[in-house]
C-alpha cells in the first residue's frame, strides 16, 4: 500500500518491520523492538506502537544500522519489490553503511575465524601456548 492511498493508515511497528522485510519472522521484529534495537522518531518504543508514513525508524541488525523514512504501511508481508516501496533509506544511512562495508573489507573483525568450540587439535595448540 502506498502512502498517498491512505494517509491516516497506521500499523504496528513489529508488523511493519516484518512486512518491510527487515526481519524474517514477526517474533524476531518484536524481540528487536523490546531489546532497544529499533527506535521510532528517535525514541525507544514498544512493538505495538503505531507507525505511519513520514515516521523515521532507526534499525540495528547485528553491526548494521539502517535509518529509514516510512513511505507506506502494510499489514501483510508481500514480495521484496512491494517491501521496498514501504520505506526510503536516508542518505546518511546509505553513506554510513558504505563506509562500514569498506572498513570490514580491509580489516577483519577479531574472532571472525572462530567457529564454536575448539577442536582437539586447537586444544593441543592452546596448551602448548600456555606452557610457554
Amino acid at each position: 500500500m502506498k502512502a498517498d492511498e491512505h494517509p491516516d493508515e497506521r500499523v504496528r511497528l513489529d508488523k511493519w518491520l516484518w512486512a518491510a522485510r527487515f526481519f524474517k519472522h514477526r517474533s524476531l521484529a518484536t524481540e528487536a523492538v523490546d531489546g532497544g534495537k529499533i527506535q521510532l522518531n528517535g525514541l525507544r518504543v514498544k512493538p505495538a506502537k503505531d507507525v505511519k508514513p513520514g515516521d523515521r525508524v532507526d534499525i540495528q541488525i547485528d553491526a548494521t544500522r539502517f535509518s529509514v523514512i516510512v513511505t507506506g504501511v502494510a499489514e501483510k508481508r508481500g514480495s521484496a519489490a512491494v517491501a521496498q516501496t514501504l520505506y526510503t533509506e536516508t542518505a546518511e544511512s546509505i553513506a554510513a553503511r558504505e563506509r562500514q562495508r569498506e572498513e570490514r573489507r580491509f580489516a577483519a573483525t577479531p574472532g571472525d575465524d572462530l567457529h564454536g568450540r575448539p577442536t582437539k587439535r586447537d586444544r593441543r595448540r592452546i596448551g602448548r601456548l600456555q606452557e610457554g
